[in-house]
């Protein structure tokens, strides 16, 4: 076993164990849940299939049963069952409870006939004892004829299990409602393609003992895609837990991101009119980081910008604000991004005491609040990157001159 196979050997067996132990807590909880049963079988069968077949744990488990090589028959049976728990857990999600019942019932009995055969052949051909190795107590094996035989009934049993499992993950990616949860059937089919591709390869391998031509050259291949297509369904079966949290990640990182770009308008605004802050900054650098969720903070940013440019459209007249754009040679349109951060630019140059007098400001035109949240968080975006350039003296970007 190279480096790489070995590092994937021992990544499968911990994160099936880990998605056991992490689903054990619900499992104790949803104790009637027969699906989730299932699917805490899979993954307890997975991290054990790949941790008794590590080569420096196979010895000693041998020597402590008495038996030699078996944990060969241990990833055996751990595969099969957990084949069979893959096909429990899609025939329970993608079908009515009682057809559902009914079609899990005639696996497990396919299955558990299929694994009481196995085990019986297995007492009857049992793998070569001088093998140091997982492969090559394979690869010598498999030149007996009847091991080759109960190597190709075991890898017709797997076969028919990714196939079932690659069809009904199909089926039920269509069904699913969740993203997550169709990013996880995909990537649970992929894995059993590639499981399907182990088992092809494996049984050129035979075949190659039977015909005499050597496809040793094949091992990398197989191993590979046994091992790779495993990690993916392991994965694929956990993505619909943990992928919602990098959603929401992604969502705190989105709002936070927009609530930093709006702080420079609102930070004027709110210098300019302390009351628009519902919870006032204890200081500047402390804001940087809000108190609160990222929504709610970005959403109350979005209520105080408002409520300041309110405050401050009492102070500004069209004409004022005309007068302002022209000796700008910017465009005289309050209604755009560059306008609104025009107008609280205007009104915040004037001194405070001026900004006291009542203005007509019922004839500059206002914008109609956006709908919908993450339309008005843009718009407010652009008004503040058009604010900052105003007052840094920056040239304004043309997409902040073309009025929307």
């Amino acid at each position: 076993m190279n480096a790489v196979n070995l590092v994937l050997t021992w990544v499968c067996s911990l994160g099936g164990l880990a998605a056991f132990s992490y689903r054990l807590p619900d499992l104790l909880r949803r104790k009637h849940d027969v699906a989730l049963w299932a699917l805490c079988v899979y993954f307890l069968c997975s991290g054990i299939s790949f941790l008794v077949d590590l080569d420096a744990l196979r010895v000693h488990i041998s020597d402590l049963f008495g038996l030699p090589n078996i944990t060969s028959l241990i990833v055996q049976v751990a595969v099969v069952i957990l084949t069979a728990a893959q096909q429990v857990v899609l025939v329970y999600w993608s079908s009515p409870p009682e057809e559902a019942r009914h079609r899990a019932t005639r696996r497990v009995l396919f299955f558990g006939a299929a694994l009481c055969v196995l085990v019986v052949a297995s007492l009857a051909v049992s793998p070569v004892a001088s093998a140091k190795t997982a492969t090559s107590t394979i690869l010598l094996s498999i030149q007996d004829g009847r091991y080759a035989l109960y190597m190709s009934f075991y890898l017709v049993i797997c076969g028919i299990g990714q196939f079932e499992t690659v069809r009904l993950s199909l089926r039920f990616t269509k069904m699913a409602n969740r993203q997550w949860l169709k990013v996880g059937m995909r990537t649970v089919t992929v894995g059993a393609s590639l499981i399907l591709v182990y088992c092809v390869t494996r049984s050129i391998q035979i075949a190659g003992t039977r015909l005499h031509f050597d496809a040793s050259v094949l091992d990398p291949i197989q191993w590979s895609c046994g091992t790779i297509g495993a990690l993916l369904q392991i994965t694929g079966w956990t993505i619909p837990s943990w992928g919602i949290h990098l959603t929401r990640a992604a969502g705190w990182l989105r709002s936070y991101r927009s609530y930093l770009r709006l702080r420079p308008l609102w930070w004027a605004l709110y210098q300019a009119s302390p009351d628009i802050a519902l919870d006032p900054p204890r200081s500047w650098a402390r804001d940087l980081i809000p108190p609160r969720d990222p929504h709610y903070s970005l959403y109350r940013r979005v209520i105080e910008i408002r409520d300041g440019q309110l405050m401050l459209r009492t102070s500004l007249s069209l004409a004022d604000f005309s007068r302002v754009a022209r000796s700008l040679g910017l465009p005289e349109d309050p209604t755009s991004p560059l306008g609104e951060a025009l107008q609280v630019r205007a009104v915040l140059n004037h001194p405070a005491e001026e900004r006291d007098e009542q203005a007509d400001a019922a004839d500059i035109p206002a914008r109609p609040p956006y709908d919908d949240f993450r339309d008005e968080v843009e718009w407010l975006t652009r008004v503040a990157s058009s604010f900052t350039a105003l007052t840094q003296g920056r040239a304004v970007r043309a997409a902040d001159r073309i009025p929307s």
